[in-house]
């Protein structure tokens, strides 16, 4: 889209203010609303914004603004929001771009593989729980009746939840985002929206636009919208599965039909999930950043019989208790969840592949058995290590992996110290566990 294209859009669509939009460490939308006829102003210097208010930045109170610098390619309607429209924005200080802003950070990786003549593809998962919170206090699923001990693809609990689910669809579909299905998912009140994949960049812009739909239309029908990756403990949590494929403008570089193991995959796709594995449990980190997130990295089953999260450093043919499942001629990461920034997880798997690309890395073989009935003898045999199991131990395998903190730059340590922060107040904090186990045990 030009300038010209762009001042037609917004005189045809009767925009009044459009929303200059970025995220901060944590992946969460930020924005000014500027009125319509002040927008050209985002693509010139962009819209100021104090840096420090925002986290992760790296900016102290008596520094520079930092310059919010609209992709014109971005600019779209916010169909509930009438009159609005959004435009994807790159964070700039003294005019240059600014290495903390974590869709930066993953331009930077876009490049390597755009100086080997290769773009990097994802298609999204975002599964979500739609809540709502009783006068009690109490959290539950939004549907009182979506209560079935194995919910997945129910049809009730998908049809009872349709009014917020449609208006969510529609929204995409409005604001250019191909959808093409939605279903309820494995835990009560859950549910998955699949859109489809596309250039990296470009999929991480949408994941942001979908989780401020998804909120703002469950808080104008009286619910929650949420992401956290576990919200009921004995429940199946919420990931954000990322399929991954490479290509080089005609072909996927992933895809080959003669791979000897059966899995469509090219020796590139090998060495690409070789620096995956490789790196697994540095990626934890990134890719489930909070302490609620190992609530869903769990060796263990739910009461569905399965929690559909990996708990273990491997991959198998469509195999859903494996770290990666191959579907054929991809790879589906299932690592990451409802909480982490997509800007910051791609980047850092942009990096981990490309060293396994580098190196030759093989994977080894595909364990295609149920990896959640293994004993901790089995896997020892079989060598697969289990990811990292709480936020602590995942940040110091982040810290101890050179590639990717010397890939992702600036914002490794802004990551770093806010979560090492929210470990030791997790820690600290005294729960309802704590005080009916212990307060008169001695």
């Amino acid at each position: 889209m030009n300038i010209e294209a762009a001042r037609k859009f917004l005189s045809e669509n009767q925009i009044k203010y459009v929303l200059a939009q970025f995220v901060d460490i944590h992946g969460t939308a930020k924005t000014k609303s500027v009125p319509v006829k002040h927008f050209e102003t985002i693509l010139g210097n962009g819209a100021g914004f104090a840096g420090f208010a925002v986290w992760g930045l790296g900016i102290a109170p008596h520094g520079p603004d930092f310059m919010a610098v609209g992709d014109l390619s971005t600019l779209s309607l916010v169909p509930w929001q009438p009159g609005y429209a959004r435009i994807v924005c790159d964070g700039h200080v003294h005019g240059k771009p600014w290495p903390n802003d974590t869709r930066v950070a993953l331009k930077k990786q876009i490049a390597r593989l755009s100086e080997r003549g290769l773009t990097f593809y994802t298609g999204l998962e975002p599964e979500f729980s739609l809540l709502r919170r009783g006068t009690d206090g109490v959290i539950s699923p939004c549907d009182l009746s979506d209560a079935l001990p194995k919910p997945c693809y129910d049809y009730k609990g998908l049809s009872r939840s349709r009014a917020f689910l449609e208006k969510l669809v529609d929204s995409m579909i409005a604001s250019g985002i191909d959808v093409y299905q939605i279903d309820h998912e494995d835990a009560n009140g859950q549910f998955e929206v699949n859109y489809t994949f596309t250039d990296c960049l470009t999929s991480c812009d949408q994941f942001t636009f979908f989780k401020m739909a998804a909120a703002e239309i469950a808080h104008e029908m009286g619910l929650i919208c949420s992401f956290m990756p576990k919200p009921f403990a004995n429940r199946p949590g919420n990931g954000m599965h990322m399929h991954m494929s490479i290509g080089d403008g005609e072909r996927n570089l992933f895809a080959e039909a003669s791979d000897p193991r059966g899995l469509q995959l090219s020796s590139m796709a090998y060495h690409f999930l070789g620096g995956v594995l490789a790196h697994a449990s540095a990626l934890t980190a990134i890719c489930a950043p909070t302490v609620n997130s190992y609530k869903r990295l769990v060796v263990g089953r739910s009461l569905t019989g399965a929690t559909w999260a990996p708990a273990y450093i491997s991959y198998g043919d469509n195999n859903r208790s494996s770290m990666v499942r191959i579907p054929g001629g991809r790879l589906e990461l299932r690592l990451p969840d409802g909480a982490c920034n997509a800007y910051l997880a791609t980047a850092a798997v942009i990096a981990a592949g490309l060293d396994g690309i580098d190196r030759s890395l093989d994977p080894g073989e595909p364990k295609n058995a149920n990896l959640y009935e293994w004993s901790s003898e089995d896997l020892k045999r079989e060598g697969v290590n289990i990811l990292p199991q709480n936020l602590h131990e995942a940040l110091l395998a982040f810290e101890a992996d050179e590639i990717l903190l010397s890939a992702l730059g600036p914002v490794s340590g802004e990551f770093l110290t806010l979560k090492h922060m929210e470990w030791v107040e997790y820690m600290r904090h005294v729960s309802d566990w704590e005080l009916s186990t212990y307060l008169e045990f001695f």
